[in-house]
């Protein structure tokens, strides 16, 4: 036979029942198995996530689904970056096992009115500003933690809220999955690689590092023995001027609990959010011991 031999198509589920048997089937052969939960328009940071997954398990998911519940009104949910035969032909060369890709349907079926809410850790920073998000996230997550049962489930931690509120969660509801952060992949000048980059500028693009480096700067200057506010306050300023429009919060909290800590008495890191054109970035770095 002659000609280039086609590459093998990634395998793509969309029902909760075929999804299990999938998964029943490699249970029953003994695999350990690992999901990676996204909203597609995948990218180097998702990456690393499978990468991380596939050195650990041995199999993996990754589930593809734009949640429109973590969505708040005049959010970005209609024009979110879609493109699952890319992200399919990505996954696909990092070894990934299985696409989940459910329909609309067959997650929020008529009368579906269950939420899971985490009072407290989903009231404050980005919850804050976008009252509803978490409860959405906690929602969805819950439901593909316990749609697939994996052994472990694989989180950024750009998103640093969401990752303690996932373990939260996990906890909680005793869904038997441990949850791992994977540290942030950057640029090489710094920011923090995400799908919503793209609604950059190239003047806005240029300007996007003033947060990785300002979120530097105040851990920095606390690890100096500056004063935590202080520090914050600092970084604020120094993003308004660098041409973010706002910043929705520049914050020292604690590790576990996100409650703001104002001396060095435990593990601290700064999370920030701040608007630039019509990004809304957001990154955290840890403060030094």
């Amino acid at each position: 036979m002659t000609g280039s031999r086609a590459e093998p198509t990634l395998a793509t589920i969309r029902g909760v029942a075929a999804l299990r048997a999938r998964v029943a089937g490699w249970r029953q052969a003994g695999e350990t198995i690992a999901l990676v939960p996204t909203m597609g328009a995948l990218h180097e940071g998702h990456g690393a996530l499978v990468a991380a997954a596939r050195k650990a398990f041995d199999r993996v998911i990754v589930s593809l689904f734009v949640n429109p519940t973590q969505f708040g009104p005049g959010e970005d949910f209609t024009t979110y970056p879609r493109d699952q035969a890319a992200d399919a032909g990505f996954l696909g060369a990092l070894g990934v096992d299985l696409l989940y890709a459910p329909t609309h349907d067959e997650m929020y079926p008529d009368g579906f009115v269950t939420e899971v809410s985490v009072p407290g850790l989903a009231d404050v920073l980005c919850g804050a500003a976008r009252p509803g998000h978490f409860n959405g996230v906690a929602t969805v997550v819950a439901k593909l933690l316990t749609q697939a049962a994996p052994d472990a489930a694989y989180f950024g931690e750009k998103d640093y809220q969401q990752l303690i509120i996932i373990r939260r969660v996990a906890m909680d509801l005793n869904l038997g999955v441990r949850i791992e952060g994977v540290a942030t992949v950057r640029a090489p000048d710094g920011l923090a690689i995400s799908s919503r980059n793209a609604y950059l500028s190239a003047q806005q693009r240029a300007a996007a590092p003033a947060l990785y480096a300002a979120l530097n700067e105040a851990a920095q200057s606390i690890g100096d023995g500056a004063d935590m506010e202080g520090a914050c306050a600092h970084g604020r300023a120094a993003l308004i001027a660098a041409g973010f429009s706002a910043v929705d919060y520049f914050q020292c909290v604690d590790v576990g609990t996100l409650e703001p800590v104002t001396t060095r008495d435990r593990p601290a890191r700064i999370l920030a959010a701040a608007h630039l054109g019509p990004a809304r970035l957001i990154d955290n770095v840890a403060v030094a011991g």
